[in-house]
């Protein structure tokens, strides 16, 4: 088995695009063959890595960690992943399309989120030997995506303690 840092290195490896196969619409909106040709191979590697049983079948709990592992990978540094940050929305989209396939009617990007907050996601994480940075990295994704209003209250709360901090440490 691999090192936590080994398996997250691997995993924020399978995202990479090669230079010459990005913005190759030169900055306009791509279309879903586009992103189908982009990234079809990324969800497939999900897949494989997701896969139980010589192959047979696929562990969902597990591929829900990787592919909330890959948007927000695409999320931090969408330039790295080939995908120009007005197209995020769009591979939000085509990911959205493509993961039913997978999880079942109705999944979507949020659930995978919805996932990583319950019991069973934190059970999945430990299994997968997840590092504690990248655990949080997904918690921190999972607000935001499922409650952006309690997310700012909980950034404007961390910003007011530190600069409280601050002027008590002058």
């Amino acid at each position: 088995m691999r090192t936590n840092a080994a398996a997250h290195r691997s995993m924020r490896g399978i995202i990479r695009v090669p230079f010459s196969q990005r913005l190759g619409n030169h900055g306009h909106r791509m279309s879903h063959a586009r992103f189908s040709a982009l990234y079809e191979p990324v969800l497939q590697e999900i897949a494989s890595r997701s896969a139980i049983a010589d192959g047979a079948f696929i562990d969902k709990d597990v591929y829900r960690v990787y592919l909330a592992t890959f948007w927000s990978n695409v999320v931090l540094d969408p330039d790295d992943s080939g995908v120009p940050e007005a197209d995020l929305e769009h591979l939000h989209d085509f990911l959205n399309e493509e993961i039913p396939n997978v999880l079942g009617t109705g999944q979507t990007v949020a659930d995978c989120f919805k996932f990583i907050t319950q019991r069973d996601g934190e059970l999945a994480m430990d299994r997968l030997q997840l590092t504690q940075t990248h655990k949080e990295l997904l918690q921190y994704f999972a607000s935001m995506i499922l409650d952006p209003d309690g997310h700012r209250r909980w950034m404007d709360e961390i910003r007011q303690k530190q600069a409280e901090a601050q002027r008590r440490g002058r």
